[in-house]
This record gives structure tokens, sequence and C-alpha cells, in this order.
């Protein structure tokens, strides 16, 4: 089961989308929408994507996950299907306190994706199942 952004929230990166695809850029106007949007996520986000520090990890499987390489250096792992991020801003901000839509790292995943800056990275089925007992050891 797919989890979906808000409406208002989907038809921006929609835009975001249409924009970048004619003219390799994000408007001002559509800027300022995904400040008042996504609130203070938006800028660092932004900077994530224009670092390209989104990747899409693949196995023959069909199975999928994003790796965002933090500005802190850490690597986390996004879930966009169920909007679920492996990093503490996540944790707090969006489950916790419910004061933010999606962490930094989930919206450089819809960003990059709408701008085709996601960077693609196949791996085995074994290495992919790496990656996710890698992040429930840390968790447990």
């Amino acid at each position: 089961m797919e989890v979906a952004l808000p409406a208002v929230a989907e038809e921006l990166l929609k835009e975001v989308q249409k924009a970048f695809q004619e003219t390799s850029q994000v408007p001002d106007d559509l800027l300022l929408a995904l400040k008042f949007v996504f609130g203070s996520t938006a800028l660092p986000a932004l900077d994530l994507v224009d670092q390209r520090s989104v990747t899409r990890v693949t196995s023959p499987s069909g199975r999928a996950v994003y790796q965002v390489l933090g500005s802190s250096g850490k690597l986390y792992t996004c879930y966009s299907s169920c909007l679920f991020c492996t990093c503490p801003a996540f944790a707090f901000s969006v489950l916790r306190r419910s004061d933010s839509l999606v962490c930094k790292h989930i919206l450089a995943v819809y960003l990059s994706q709408a701008m085709g800056t996601c960077q693609e990275l196949p791996v085995s089925d074994k290495q992919l199942s790496s990656i996710f007992l890698a992040e429930v050891e840390e968790d447990g």
C-alpha cells in the first residue's frame, strides 16, 4: 500500500517536475510554494538535490529503496512508498511532534524524482536485504 502526500503537496511536486522539464530550473514562485508547504525542510532538501545526494537502490526482484547522504555525512534510508526515513528528525518532527509533513531526506527523494537527478544503483537481492537488515540492527 502506497502512502500519498496531501493533494496540495503532490500537485506542487507535479508543477516542479513540469517546470524543471521545460526550463531546467525551478521558478521562484514554486520555490516559495515549496517553502510554504514543506516549511523549513524545503531549502535543505533542495540543497541535498543540488549535491546529488539521493540514490535509488534497486534489486532484480523489483524492490527499491532510497538512500540519501545527509548533510552530516550519514547515509539515511528512505521509504517513499510509506513516507518513512531513518533519520532522527523524522522520528522527532514528523512522528512525535507532527510539525512537518516529511523530513528533508524524503522531500529530497521526491524533488530528485521530479527533477530527474536521482542516481541509480542496481544491487543484488542479497545486497538490498543487507541494507534492510542494517537498519533493523541499528534500531534494535
